[in-house]
């Protein structure tokens, strides 16, 4: 068994992806404050343009993204096989970067109806990013590590948010004004492009920075829970188990796990503070502190989770089929018996309300490991087709529930109405978390391998000459005899 390396390329390519996840989502989120500042300019910097755009025009605008991003999530998956995470991250990232510079050249001729088109293609760019992830994490985590450096990667989710929420605010309110937020956003990606050009690689094989101690240990941490002549990974030529994925039961509790996160989340990013405007008089996103402490509380409770998960299994205090379930819990049912405590807070308990929030949406932060890293348990070959099929069905959820609010919610002064709203978000974050305690899985399943549909190709010919056989038994005949021939000299 060879040694492990404390430090090398292996978390060189963590932090790339870290990053990665943090200037695209800058470039995702900063939208909510860029419609505020372009909409009213006095709140930030008035030196810049005003546009005068209704209610109606910029929710088209805040959710224009989602509408090209699960577009693009699946076919991210198979992009990544055929072109490797290195070519694909790339062009998802460059894409994304030079359109986050489009909207201040772009708005004054086209309008709101120009930058939400740019939105939609930035959304189709970003659709093929965490398809890559996951298959770049399988490459490169050796499997003791995999849970710590995959949490450690996907901690730029609760990072790049934050920055988006807070500093983008502070940037439209300074000399550079709301521009500078979307030519700071893409200089941020342009740079993060240049690094991964030089310093990436698919696999580790392929990398020119490794050393061969470091190689070593991670081929064979990944060769020891192969089965015996089956260590290779599955070429990018090789066809994918699609009969068996699709009927994984595993699978599908990971599919109903991470839509009902998707669905919990956005009520608590989105609809909270609504509610809050709208029944308590408090109009969060006009603060930018209270509108980034959830965030804040979000990214610190990221690494209190990966920190707490590392111990536990590294001291074998806890499988990971026990941290991730457990995790997966704390960050479902904890929000949700938060969102039905906020529903029921009278005006004066604004400080209670904001802590309710600080504390649903920092404890959701454990979905990560509790959920978010489970295509890698399942099929490390197949991780990024994995969860570019989960990403799909999740990001239609964002789409979905804006819907539900607005059917709903007809008076958003109605604390009842606002209930009913948070009673389901709760229900779909319980009983999407049962779902996936009872079925859900940490093992790798039989189909990752290459030589699955082989076996099963030998496994149907033994059913078939078993059905033969026995039907020979019932009514032998000449046809018989030759097809039983047939079948034991082939």
């Amino acid at each position: 068994m060879y040694a492990a390396v404390r430090f090398g390329q292996r978390h060189v390519q963590i932090f790339l992806l870290f990053t990665a996840i943090v200037v695209n989502y800058v470039a995702k989120f900063n939208v909510g404050v860029a419609v505020v500042a372009m909409t009213n300019a006095a709140t930030t910097n008035p030196n810049f343009p005003e546009y005068n755009w209704s209610d109606m025009e910029k929710s088209y605008i805040l959710s224009s993204f989602f509408w090209g991003n699960f577009i693009t999530q699946f076919p991210g998956g198979y992009l990544c096989r055929r072109l490797g995470a290195k070519r694909t991250m790339f062009i998802s990232t460059l894409g994304s970067s030079l359109l986050a510079l489009l909207p201040p050249l772009c708005v004054n001729w086209g309008g709101w109806s120009i930058y939400c088109a740019i939105r939609v293609i930035q959304g189709l760019f970003q659709g093929f990013l965490f398809p890559c992830i996951h298959a770049h994490l399988a490459a490169w985590c050796p499997i003791n590590e995999r849970n710590r450096l995959g949490a450690l990667a996907n901690t730029g989710i609760e990072c790049g948010t934050l920055l988006a929420m807070f500093v983008s605010g502070m940037l439209a309110a300074s000399s550079i004004g709301w521009p500078g937020m979307f030519y700071i956003s893409g200089g941020m990606g342009l740079i993060w492009c240049v690094a991964w050009l030089l310093l990436s690689a698919n696999k580790p094989s392929e990398s020119k920075f490794i050393t061969t101690a470091e190689l070593n240990y991670i081929d064979a941490s990944r060769s020891s829970i192969r089965k015996k002549g089956n260590e290779d990974e599955v070429p990018p030529t090789a066809p994918v188990p699609w009969h068996a994925i699709l009927t994984s039961l595993p699978f599908w509790a990971l599919v109903v796990a991470r839509s009902a996160h998707s669905w919990g989340f956005s009520t608590l990013q989105a609809e909270i503070p609504s509610y809050m405007k709208g029944v308590l008089d408090m109009d969060m996103q006009s603060n930018a502190f209270y509108s980034a402490l959830p965030y804040l509380a979000m990214w610190c409770m990221s690494y209190v989770y990966l920190i707490v998960s590392d111990v536990l299994l590294t001291q074998n205090i806890l499988s990971l089929t026990a941290i991730r379930k457990t995790f997966n819990t704390l960050s479902f049912w904890i929000p949700a018996m938060g969102l039905i405590c906020i529903g029921l807070l009278e005006n004066d308990q604004k400080i209670f309300a904001i802590v309710l929030m600080m504390i649903s949406v920092g404890m959701n932060a454990g979905a990560t490991i509790g959920s978010a890293l489970n295509t890698i348990d399942l099929s490390p070959n197949h991780a990024g087709i994995l969860m570019g099929i989960v990403n799909a069905v999740a990001n239609v959820i964002p789409i979905i529930t804006p819907l539900l609010v607005g059917v709903v919610v007809t008076d958003e002064h109605s604390r009842e109405q606002w209930q009913i709203v948070f009673i389901i978000a709760a229900v779909v974050f319980a009983l999407g978390n049962l779902f996936y305690l009872i079925f859900g899985r940490m093992e790798l399943q039989p189909w990752d391998d290459n030589d699955h549909l082989r076996r099963k190709e030998v496994q149907n010919r033994k059913l078939a000459k078993r059905s033969d056989m026995m039907a020979y038994k019932e009514k032998p005949n000449c046809v018989f005899v030759l097809k039983m021939v047939k079948q034991n000299f082939e």
